[in-house]
């Protein structure tokens, strides 16, 4: 408790966003806000401008005084950052262990897990820290809960948006409002890079380092690494390979079992897990093996994310190397069938509303001549 307080950095970061995404003209705030951050948030407004929005949308107003340099505070050496207990996070925090010595500023201390951000359910939430707590007090690192409603004004609109909001605009900086109340114990946050492809996102390596001040160094970590590299990673740690939580059907947690198995977040994982000889060594899941039907069964989220064709390919040469044929025509069948009937039904919609069925016409002209 002694290292957390309230920052108006925190509020700030907390506001700026959605005041910007939903209209607002003009953002107030009485306090002191570092100029680092003031320039931050100017960038990070006109890249989402140039992103998400049309040349002339205004930026906003920012009325705020800023934080004169005598008045600076000085950094703690000391880094944290955001543990959900998926994947990304796990890499984060394998990669720090091998990267840097126990002493160094940038090895990380102290890992952030947060409720409000990705569900709202405290007992849900209880099974979410029970299992991250096994890390606590181990290789050096304590578990930090941390439980905020910085995102549940905008939570159930924005879940019938697809979370759009949360994904292209607010990930980064929410997390970030939640790193500045902690200034006063450390100096540096990591985020866990989530994605797979330059391409506009809410945390974004271009994105999150705006939301640093002088005394709080925000990181995008891990945009090197491939999916593999983290899963390798990953399964060279037998609490992580035995913790890990990636499935996102929060309402089936249990506290035995954090994943079910079957969603594509699930079978993604276990495809690299099986990839990297892990799978069998994991009791993370209900089943330990990964059939064709259970691909195929995701194939529709699997062919709308773009972001998700990356990693998949790179699974292919390998599963092709262990003769797991019978994934490979699933993963190609899976991105690439669907994608093909999706842009087809899309300019068959089209073609009707706009075109009074021309093209229909046009096809069945070309097939008679052709018989």
């Amino acid at each position: 408790a002694d290292g957390f307080f309230c920052n108006p950095h925190a509020f700030f970061l907390g506001c700026v966003i959605p005041a910007f995404h939903f209209g607002e003209k003009r953002i107030s705030i009485r306090e002191e806000i570092c100029p680092e951050l003031l320039e931050g948030i100017d960038a990070v407004m006109r890249l989402f401008r140039r992103w998400y929005y049309s040349s002339d949308k205004k930026l906003l107003e920012i009325d705020a005084v800023p934080m004169p340099p005598n008045k600076a505070p000085k950094p703690i050496e000391r880094s944290g950052f955001f543990f959900s207990g998926g994947v990304d996070s796990l890499a984060t925090i394998c990669a720090n262990r091998l990267n840097y010595p126990a002493d160094h500023p940038r090895s990380i201390k102290d890992g952030f897990v947060v409720f409000g951000l990705e569900q709202d359910d405290p007992g849900l939430f209880e099974h979410v820290l029970t299992s991250i707590k096994k890390f606590d007090g181990k290789n050096n690192l304590t578990i930090i809960p941390v439980y905020t409603n910085v995102y549940l004004n905008f939570r159930e609109e924005d879940a019938s948006n697809h979370f759009s909001f949360w994904e292209h605009q607010f990930g980064g900086a929410a997390l970030a409002a939640v790193a500045h109340c902690f200034t006063q114990r450390v100096s540096t946050v990591s985020i866990a890079s989530t994605w797979e492809a330059l391409k506009p996102w809410g945390s974004h390596p271009i994105i999150d380092h705006n939301f640093s001040s002088s005394d709080m160094h925000i990181i995008h970590d891990g945009v090197s690494l491939t999916r593999l590299d983290k899963v390798k990673l990953v399964a060279g740690w037998d609490l992580a390979l035995q913790n890990l939580r990636v499935c996102n059907k929060f309402q089936q947690y249990s506290k035995e079992m954090l994943n079910c198995g079957e969603c594509e977040k699930c079978v993604r994982t276990m495809l690299g897990l099986l990839v990297v000889d892990a799978l069998d060594r994991t009791g993370a899941f209900p089943v330990n093996k990964v059939t064709g039907e259970l691909v195929r069964k995701n194939s529709k989220k699997m062919s709308s994310s773009n972001h998700l064709g990356p990693i998949y390919a790179e699974f292919i040469p390998e599963l092709i190397k262990k003769k797991r044929y019978d994934l490979v025509r699933a993963i190609e069948e899976a991105m690439i069938l669907p994608k093909k009937n999706f842009w087809k039904s899309k300019i068959t919609q089209f073609d009707k509303k706009y075109l009074d069925s021309s093209l229909v016409r046009l096809k069945n002209r070309i097939s008679q001549k052709e018989r």
